[in-house]
């Protein structure tokens, strides 16, 4: 069994990395349109942390950034299920084949679509992507920091088992953001992978039996009292 679902997952991956190079186009295309250059230099210092050797000056961790990992670790599990999230009308469940974006915008719509993505085995996808959300929304620069280290452990570092697949291009230009840490420092890695979802993932999604047994459930009356 374990032995199955592993050829699946690198299944998983195959399949998605036949959509990076379209990605990574997409991605170059929008921030050409949005003229989002990184500027940071690529020399300033060793990331230690994320290439697993060991540094005195990012190994030590005080108590109050463990706690700050902890919580940030239980925020990014989000909604695990569909059925944890809002339960979406029939409405907006039809509204999903619209688009992604429709899917995306709705909290309904995220869960179902994140328990679809553990079915793939790629749930660390939409992990990844909440995760950059919640980063946005951060101000304190001490908390940013940390959350973008948390960030860069779990879903970049290929020693992660929830590694995202992104292409060599914008792993460099992580690299050179990690050298002064901002809420925007995977923006391209998060479009990236936006991309690698909506291409990949979300046609089968709206294909799937998952999303056809949704309707049905909503399209039944409820039972009378």
């Amino acid at each position: 069994m374990v032995t199955h679902m592993g050829s699946e997952r690198v299944e998983m991956r195959k399949r998605q990395m036949q959509v990076h190079q379209e990605a990574a186009a997409s991605v170059l295309q929008a921030r050409n349109r949005m003229g989002n250059t990184p500027t940071n230099a690529s020399n300033a210092c060793c990331f230690c942390w994320c290439c697993c050797c060991s540094c005195s000056c990012l190994t030590v961790r005080s108590e109050d950034e463990t706690i700050q990992r902890s919580t940030f670790e239980r925020r990014t599990e989000g909604t695990t299920n569909c059925e944890e999230s809002p339960k979406p009308t029939l409405d907006d469940a039809r509204c999903w084949t619209m688009s992604f974006e429709k899917v995306m915008k709705s909290a309904a719509g995220r869960g179902c679509f994140r328990q679809f993505l553990r079915t793939e085995f790629s749930e660390e996808n939409m992990m990844f992507w909440l995760a950059c959300e919640e980063l946005k929304k951060e101000t304190n620069r001490t908390v940013v920091e940390e959350k973008v280290r948390q960030i860069y452990e779990d879903f970049i570092s290929i020693l992660s088992p929830k590694e995202v697949s992104l292409d060599s291009r914008v792993r460099e230009v992580i690299n050179r953001n990690m050298l002064e840490p901002t809420s925007h420092t995977f923006d391209d890695a998060q479009l990236q992978i936006y991309t690698l979802m909506q291409r990949d993932s979300y046609p089968r999604f709206i294909n799937s039996s998952a999303y056809t047994d949704l309707l049905k459930s909503l399209e039944e009356p409820p039972p009378e009292p």
